[in-house]
Formats: structure tokens, sequence, C-alpha cells
């Protein structure tokens, strides 16, 4: 298969051919598997605890913003530790430390704008 289409119909084979293996698993597993419902089976599992009231629960915004700010300082963690690294290599100090420190710089703004906000309080 060579020219332009030669390749895209690889793609397409390759398409094809995955599509069909994950189809046949699903396939297997619904020919393989024991089915036998009950009433206890059909309930909705949360826990270990049995199902009490209606599906829908309130949460707070606050939560968000908590995973949000932890994503963010994870960001922060993942690219300190290259950052180390990099810093002592022969010429990148100083252009290392000044990038960083403008990096910083953002996290810190981020962190005083939360702080201002107040959602880092928990109650």
């Amino acid at each position: 298969m060579h020219g332009y289409y030669g390749t895209y119909l690889t793609v397409v084979v390759l398409f094809v051919i995955g599509g069909a293996i994950v189809g046949g698993a699903f396939l297997a597993n619904r020919a393989l598997r024991p089915h036998r419902p009950t009433p206890e089976k059909l309930t909705t599992y949360e826990c270990g605890v049995d199902p009490v009231g209606e599906g829908w629960a309130q949460s707070y915004v606050r939560y968000y913003v908590f995973a949000y700010l932890y994503v963010v300082f994870a960001v922060d963690a993942v690219f300190l530790f290259p950052w180390a690294t990099v810093f002592s290599a022969k010429g990148y100090g100083y252009v290392t430390l000044g990038e960083m420190f403008v990096f910083l710089a953002f996290i810190a703004a981020g962190l005083a704008y939360a702080w201002k906000k107040g959602v880092l309080g928990w109650v």
C-alpha cells in the first residue's frame, strides 16, 4: 500500500481490527458470564450501605475549590522537581532561576487571591 490514500487505508484497517477485538471481547463476556438477576443485585450499591432517600444530594462548591487548589499545587510540584535537576546543569542557572521565580509568583498570586476570597477556610 503505497501512495497518499494507502496510509489512510492502513489506519482504517487498524481501526476495524481494533473494533473487532473490542467487540469480540464484549460478546465473549456476554456469552460466558453468569446471568442470574435478583432484587438484591438490582438495587443501587453505595459502599455497602443500603440506599436511603432520594438520589438527589447537594454538595458545597467549596469542595470543588479545594480540589482545584490541590491540582494547582500538584502541578506546581510537578514543575519544581524537573526544574531542580535542570538548575544544576551548566549554563542554565540564572535563566531557570528567573523562570522559576516568575512561575512561583503566579502560584503565589493565585494563593493570595484564594486566601482573600476566603476559600481556604473550612468553616
